[in-house]
């Protein structure tokens, strides 16, 4: 039912984001005087296709990996004298340009009003406080400690966990002082500037983690010992566990929260557990082997393949979020700037290596991740959509041909020199771009299956 669920979530996202990516294409044609001929979601063999009286087909086709607008042109076919002038090709550089960055900027749009959505109907985000530090950690040193709320991280307010991670990752490659604010939770007290000393920060890693890196700990409140999910032919599900069992003992020791159980499980990779379960009101002894599972830097721990129920967060810990419609929009121009600007920032530090590609993500990460989004509810599933609609808007910028800032790039060209560039030149570049664009598809797909 999993798989299901996730195909059925990426459909919805991938489809949407493009649908609202071409009809930015097809808005902007039309107001230029273009004729579209065609406005496909997909590609591949048509599924459904209708006619309008402009005699625009709109099609939806097999391969749900993007969509195009194909207009008339006269490099693509000939066009009647009568319709010289609603060939795209006969339009202006200016307009050429307009019709290009269209489909983008509807990505940024979308994003825009599903985070204005989000602020107008409130969001709930869980305060960040520190629930422990690791010794001798860069946290550690610097003074933090537990019982501590994070309200600031270089300068910008935190008012969540994921806000403290969005700011963390965004320092990604920093070397020198990393300065966090803190205060004790729940109290009127003035906040505390820490220095964290960092050399190249999460730097290279094939997984960020920056609150680990740091040796930090959220604060959970207790978590029942509950198995909430299992997953296929993983160490739990091959020792017998289902949802629904609570774990109560481990050779013969009180399991007293599923954190304890978690530490006991990450000590003991590779060794045979006795673990006594409560099922159906009854006890029964189940044999459970961890899995070793490598982390960074080397480290390695238990895995069993099992996650927690789902458990309430105290109302004391939980923040509601809103703003009034037009305090929103503010808001949400805001979060859209502040993604793009962590999109284009990771994208430039992957290129000089400060980022690992291995957290490229194709559509099977794609599909994983939509899904759960949307098990954890439209909040989770709206906020999503949003980053994956500037994550797409942002990539179709880069200036690679075959990509609308490729096209952006040869027009800006053609408005500085006053002509097109020779179409040798731009022959040359839709054939790097192609294959350019070909590799990171490869290497995205092979990062994919690796996370499997």
């Amino acid at each position: 039912m999993g798989v299901l669920e996730n195909v059925l979530a990426v459909i919805v996202v991938l489809g949407l984001l493009i649908t609202i990516h071409e009809y930015g294409h097809f808005w902007a044609a039309r107001r230029c005087g273009v004729r579209v001929l065609r406005f496909s979601v997909g590609f591949g063999k048509p599924l459904l296709m209708r006619r309008d009286r402009h005699g625009t087909e709109y099609v939806l086709a097999a391969i749900p990996l993007g969509g195009y607008v194909r207009m008339l042109d006269e490099r693509e076919s000939d066009v009647p004298a009568s319709e010289q002038a609603h060939a795209f090709n006969r339009q202006s550089v200016y307009k050429r340009m307009f019709i290009a960055a269209a489909g983008p900027l509807a990505n940024f749009l979308l994003a825009f009003i599903a985070y204005w959505v989000l602020f107008v109907s409130g969001t709930t985000v869980i305060a960040p406080v520190i629930g422990g530090v690791a010794p001798d950690s860069p946290a550690a040193r610097a003074g933090l400690g537990a019982g501590q709320e994070i309200t600031q991280v270089a300068g910008r307010d935190t008012p969540s966990w994921s806000a403290v991670n969005l700011q963390l990752l965004s320092e990604i490659g920093h070397t020198g002082e990393l300065e966090v604010q803190t205060r004790p939770f729940e109290s009127d007290a003035r906040s505390t500037t820490h220095a964290l000393p960092v050399t190249r920060f999460l730097a290279e890693q094939k997984t960020p983690d920056p609150l680990s890196s740091m040796g930090i700990t959220p604060w959970q409140p207790p978590v029942p010992a509950l198995i909430g999910k299992v997953l296929d032919d993983s160490p739990a599900a091959r020792a017998g566990l289902k949802a629904g069992d609570r774990i109560e003992r481990v050779d013969g020791r009180t399991v007293e929260s599923w954190q304890s159980l978690v530490g006991t499980i990450q000590a003991s990779a590779g060794t045979p557990m006795a673990l006594t379960v409560a099922r159906d009101g009854q006890e029964q002894t189940l044999t459970l082997t961890p899995e070793t599972k490598s982390l960074e830097r080397g480290r390695e721990v238990g895995y069993i393949g099992a996650a927690a129920a789902p458990f309430s967060w105290p109302e004391s810990h939980q923040r509601q979020i809103s703003y009034s419609p037009l305090a929103a929009i503010g808001q949400a121009v805001h979060k859209t700037g502040e993604m793009t600007q962590l999109t284009l920032a990771s994208i430039g530090k992957m290129i000089v290596g400060l980022i690992s590609p291995s957290n490229l993500s194709g559509p099977i990460t794609i599909a994983r991740v939509a899904g759960d989004s949307a098990r954890s509810g439209l909040e989770t599933f709206i906020g999503f959509l949003a980053y994956l609609s500037i994550s797409l808007g942002v990539l179709n910028l880069l200036p690679v041909p075959v990509l609308d800032g490729g096209h952006l790039l040869f027009y800006l060209a053609e408005a500085i020199r006053g002509k097109p560039l020779p179409e040798r030149v731009q022959t040359f570049g839709l054939k790097v771009g192609f294959a350019l664009i070909g590799v990171l598809m490869v290497m995205a797909f092979y990062f994919d299956l690796m996370r499997l």
